[in-house]
C-alpha cells in the first residue's frame, strides 16, 4: 500500500489537520505517546509497517496535539537486528512526510561514553557514526541516493532544544552518536575504536531514520536517553532489562525538554 493511501487511511481516523514534526520512541519511552490528546492506531491497522518485536516498545502511531502542535508519535521502531533491514522505517516516515510534517525528533536509549555523561542524563546528538557500514538506502534507483549527510542533524533545532533545556535548568550536552548493529552489546575493546573515532554515545538505531529522513526532505535532531556505561568504562552489568530500568529516569527529563520545545512552536 503506498504512502499516500496509507495517508488517508490515517486521516479518516485523526483528522485532516496536517501533521507539524513527527517523534519516534525509544526503549522505555512509551509513556511519552500517552500525553498526546489524539488517536492511536495500531502499526497493524497500517499494511507496511513494521511488526515491532521489542519489549519495551508500544507499536501503535499516535496522531494528535503536544502543547498545541500537530504531531505523530511512533510508539515503537523495527531495528536492523530484529530482521536484517536497515530500510525498515522508509515507509512509516514516508507516511509522516505524507501527513504534511515537516520535521522529525528521533529518541533512543544509548551507553555513554563520556565520564561526565551518566546514565539518567540526555545527550543532544550533533553528528554520527555509520559504525555498523549499513545504509537504508541501498537499492535506491535514483540520484536522491547521494544524500548529503554534513548537516544532517538540522543547527536550527538542536539549538531550539538546547534553549528549551537551558529554560528549564536541564543538563544536555551535544555529543556525537555511532550506530552499532546490535543485538549483542558491544564489546570493550569495540568501545575503546569508538571514542578514538570520536564517539560519545552508542546504540542500536537512529541513524537509518535520520538518513531516511534527510532522504525525504524533513529536518530531523535526535536525543539519547543514557541507561548506562558503555561496556569497559564501569562495573555495570549492561543488559536489555538494565536498559528498560534506566530509561524512565531520563525520559523524565526529555519529556520536559520536548513540552518545552514544542510550546516555542506554536
Amino acid at each position: 500500500m503506498s504512502a499516500e493511501t496509507l495517508a488517508a487511511l490515517i486521516r479518516e481516523r485523526a483528522g485532516d489537520a496536517p501533521v507539524k514534526l513527527g517523534l519516534i520512541l525509544g526503549s522505555g519511552l512509551g509513556h511519552l505517546a500517552h500525553a498526546v490528546d489524539g488517536v492511536a492506531i495500531p502499526y497493524a491497522d497500517l499494511p507496511g509497517f513494521p511488526h515491532v518485536g521489542v519489549s519495551g516498545h508500544n507499536p501503535n502511531l499516535v496522531i494528535g496535539d503536544l502543547e498545541g502542535v500537530r504531531v505523530a508519535v511512533f510508539g515503537a521502531r523495527e531495528h536492523y537486528y530484529e530482521n536484517g533491514n536497515p530500510s525498515a522505517m522508509r515507509l512509516p516516515l514516508t507516511v509522516l512526510k505524507a501527513l504534511g510534517a515537516e520535521s522529525l525528533i528521533a529518541t533512543n536509549a544509548a551507553g555513554s561514553l563520556r565520564p561526565d555523561v551518566r546514565p539518567g542524563d540526555l545527550m543532544l546528538l550533533n553528528d554520527h557514526i555509520n559504525f555498523s557500514g549499513l545504509n537504508p538506502l541501498i537499492g535506491e534507483k535514483t540520484d536522491d541516493r547521494f544524500v548529503p549527510m554534513t548537516a544532517a542533524h538540522d543547527p536550527d533545532l538542536r539549538t531550539a532544544l538546547l534553549a528549551a533545556a537551558k529554560t528549564l535548568h536541564i543538563f544536555l550536552p551535544e555529543g556525537c552518536y555511532a550506530w552499532y548493529s546490535g543485538p549483542s552489546f558491544e564489546t570493550p575493546a569495540e568501545i575503546r575504536a569508538i571514542r578514538i573515532l570520536g564517539g560519545d554515545a552508542v546504540g542500536m538505531s537512529t541513524v537509518p531514520e535520520v538518513i531516511l529522513a534527510r532522504f525525504l526532505g524533513l529536518r530531523v535532531a535526535a536525543i539519547s536517553t543514557v541507561t548506562n556505561m558503555a561496556a569497559g568504562m564501569s562495573d555495570e552489568q549492561i543488559s536489555h532489562e538494565h536498559t528498560k530500568a534506566m530509561a524512565p529516569i531520563g525520559a523524565t527529563k526529555l519529556e520536559r525538554v520536548l513540552r518545552e520545545f514544542l510550546r516555542g512552536l506554536r
